[in-house]
C-alpha cells in the first residue's frame, strides 16, 4: 500500500521517545520548552505554545484574540472544518473567502471584494485565518494590507506549511499576522503523533495562549490576584484548557526537527519529479507562485475531465484498486451538512467547489521512494487512459 502521506520515524526518535519514557517526566517536561526553542529557533519568532493538536492551537488562538459572540471570522472554504470551528468554539459566526484558482488558498481579491460590503454592512470580521493549503504560503503581503486598513486580526493557519518559506523568510515568523498555527500530525512535514504550535511576536498573546492552554492557571506572581502563600500556591486567572503537550510528544518533535530542511528539500525532489512524468498527461499539476517555496505537504493534481472518459470518482477508486492510498483535500467546508444548517448552500463558493470536482492529492512523503513513484504515475496513466 502507498500511502498520500506517511510519518518518517527512525532510530533516533524511537530513542528520544525511550529517554522520556525512562525519565520522570512523562507528561510535562524539559522537552517541551526545548521543542517550542527550536520551532522558534527555525521560523524566526519570539513566542511559542505547544499543544496537543493544531485545533487546539486555532482555539485559544481565537480566544486569545477575544473572538467571541457577535463576532465574525472569515477564513477559506478549501480547508478542513478545524480552520473554521475554532470561531464557533468562541460563539462567533463563519464565513468564507473563496480561493484563488491558480494557488488553491484564499483569494485576497475575492477577500478585497467581500471586506467592502461587510464594511457597507456593518458585519467585517474580527479575525481572518488564511490556510496555506498544501504547505503554499497565501498572499500574505496583500491580506496584512487588507487586515491594517479594515481592522481584522490575522491568524495564519500553517497546518501544512512548517519549513516553507514567503518572499524568503520562514513561514511562521509573523511578520504579517498576530499568530500562526503549525499541525505535527503524522501526515504532515514534521510529527510529535498528534500535536500543534501556536507562535507570535507579541508577550501579551503569548501569555493569554499559555494560560488558555493548561487550564487558566499561573504559577507567575506578576499575574495573581492574591500573594503567594508558599511553593505549592497557584491561581486560575482564566478559563482555560487541558490543552498542553506532553513530553513524550515533545521529545519526538525535537528529534524530527532537525531533519525539517532536509524533509522539505525531498518533498520538492519529488514534486519536481512528479512536473517532468506528468507534464503531459491530461493533468493540471499544483501551481507554485514565485514568491513561495511550498513546504509540499500535499501533491494536487486536478483531473482536465473534458479530456477524460473515467469520471472523478472512478479514477480516485481506479488509484485506491491498485493500492495507492490517494485522498481528496478538502470537501468546501461550506458544503458540509452542519454548515448547510446555517444557511451556506453550493454555488456560494464555485472556485472552491470547481477545484473539489476535480482534485485528487496523490502520494507525497519524504519515503516515497522513485520506483513507487513510478507506480503512482504507471496507475494514473492507466485510470486517464481508459
Amino acid at each position: 500500500m502507498i500511502r498520500y502521506g506517511q510519518q518518517d520515524i527512525t532510530q533516533a526518535d524511537i530513542d528520544a521517545v525511550i529517554d522520556v519514557l525512562n525519565s520522570s517526566n512523562l507528561t510535562q517536561g524539559p522537552n517541551i520548552p526545548l521543542f517550542e526553542q527550536s520551532v522558534l529557533a527555525h521560523v524566526g519568532a519570539k513566542h511559542a505554545v505547544a499543544v496537543n493538536s493544531a485545533t487546539s492551537a486555532l482555539h485559544i488562538a481565537c480566544l486569545a484574540l477575544e473572538l467571541g459572540p457577535g463576532d465574525w471570522l472569515w477564513t477559506t472554504p478549501n480547508t478542513f472544518v478545524a480552520s473554521a470551528n475554532c470561531a464557533l468554539y468562541c460563539g462567533a459566526q463563519v464565513d468564507f473567502v473563496d480561493i484563488d484558482p491558480l494557488t488553491y488558498n484564499l483569494c485576497p481579491k475575492a477577500l478585497e471584494q467581500k471586506l467592502i460590503a461587510a464594511e457597507r454592512a456593518g458585519r467585517l470580521p474580527k479575525i481572518v485565518v488564511p490556510v496555506h493549503f498544501s504547505g503554499q504560503p497565501c498572499d500574505m503581503v496583500a491580506i496584512h494590507a487588507l487586515g491594517q486598513k479594515y481592522g481584522f486580526k490575522i491568524i495564519e493557519d500553517a497546518s501544512h506549511a512548517i519549513g516553507g518559506r514567503y518572499k524568503d523568510e520562514p513561514i511562521g515568523n509573523c511578520r504579517y499576522s498576530d499568530i500562526t498555527v503549525f499541525s505535527f500530525h503524522p501526515v504532515k512535514i514534521i510529527t510529535t503523533a498528534e500535536g500543534g504550535m501556536a507562535v507570535t511576536n507579541q508577550e501579551e498573546l503569548a501569555t493569554r495562549l499559555s494560560l488558555l492552554h493548561s487550564h487558566g492557571i499561573t504559577r507567575d506572581a506578576k499575574l495573581m490576584a492574591r500573594p503567594m502563600e508558599g511553593p505549592w500556591y497557584y491561581e486560575q486567572v482564566a478559563l482555560g484548557y487541558n490543552y498542553r503537550m506532553t513530553d513524550l510528544q515533545a521529545a519526538l518533535g525535537v528529534s524530527q526537527m532537525t531533519r525539517l530542511t532536509d524533509y522539505v528539500q525531498r518533498r520538492h525532489a519529488i514534486a519536481d519529479r512528479y512536473g517532468r512524468l506528468l507534464a503531459d498527461m491530461p493533468v493540471t499539476l499544483p501551481w507554485q507562485h514565485p514568491d513561495s517555496h511550498s513546504a509540499f505537504h500535499l501533491y494536487v493534481i486536478r483531473l482536465q475531465l473534458g479530456a477524460l472518459t473515467r469520471s472523478h470518482l472512478q479514477v480516485f477508486e481506479y488509484f485506491r484498486s491498485r493500492d495507492i492510498m490517494v485522498n481528496l483535500h478538502y470537501i468546501p467546508v461550506h458544503t458540509q451538512p452542519y454548515y448547510q444548517d446555517m444557511g451556506f448552500k453550493l454555488g456560494d463558493f464555485p472556485q472552491a467547489e470547481n477545484y473539489y470536482r476535480e482534485a485528487i492529492s496523490i502520494p507525497m512523503h519524504p519515503t516515497l521512494s522513485e520506483a513507487e513513484q513510478d507506480y503512482v504515475v504507471e496507475v494514473l496513466l492507466e485510470a486517464i487512459s481508459q
